[in-house]
């Protein structure tokens, strides 16, 4: 397993458009995901020690930033031939044991994680109404392991920032995560 941070924020870049199947059924979209005021696209995946520490907090903090009008999606990239727990039932199964407030989208050709330019899982990607990128760091101090229940919740806070003002915070720390899992050519 690699280990990597995402570069730091590139603010103002512009959301790339995604049309993706997801675990309920339907296609997601950027224009069906967002909200009033902005859109967190996250990368994620279900195998992932990173993401498994903080899974929790991602589901609580998408369904509080739902009332300040930020949507959120997440984008499972990994090659789930090399990683069955990725595997499309897995994910299924994961949103509905989770109940996830949010889409859980494939993206099986890796394109919206290359357009992303993702790094890794998970990878946060926060916007403004505007879908101009306003944050792009960790959700919390959590590594493999959950941060104290006190820690910081930099993500919610960030996007909490961009709902109200429409821009985020100039201090972001970078997210750690494990490499996304290309398909081999």
């Amino acid at each position: 397993m690699v280990s990597l941070s995402p570069p730091v924020c590139n603010f103002g870049w512009r959301a790339v458009d995604f049309d993706l199947p997801g675990v309920d059924g339907r296609r997601h979209t950027l224009a069906s995901s967002r909200g009033p005021k902005g859109l967190v696209v996250m990368f994620i995946c279900n195998h992932c020690p990173y993401v498994k520490a903080v899974i929790q907090r991602i589901i609580r903090d998408m369904k509080e930033l739902a009332p300040l009008g930020i949507g959120s999606i997440a984008i499972m990239s990994n090659d789930a031939a090399a990683y069955p727990e990725d595997s499309w039932d897995n994910m299924v199964r994961l949103a509905r044991e989770l109940a996830f407030p949010f889409p859980y989208v494939l993206d099986a050709t890796q394109g919206v994680a290359r357009a992303y330019g993702a790094a890794c899982t998970p990878d946060f990607f926060g916007f403004n109404a505007a879908l101009e990128l306003q944050y792009r760091g960790r959700l919390d101090a959590s590594r493999k392991e959950t941060a104290p229940e006190e820690a910081r919740r930099e993500l919610f806070e960030a996007m909490r920032q961009v709902a109200a003002s429409g821009a985020g915070p100039a201090e972001q720390i970078p997210g750690i995560g494990c490499s996304i899992k290309w398909t081999q050519a």
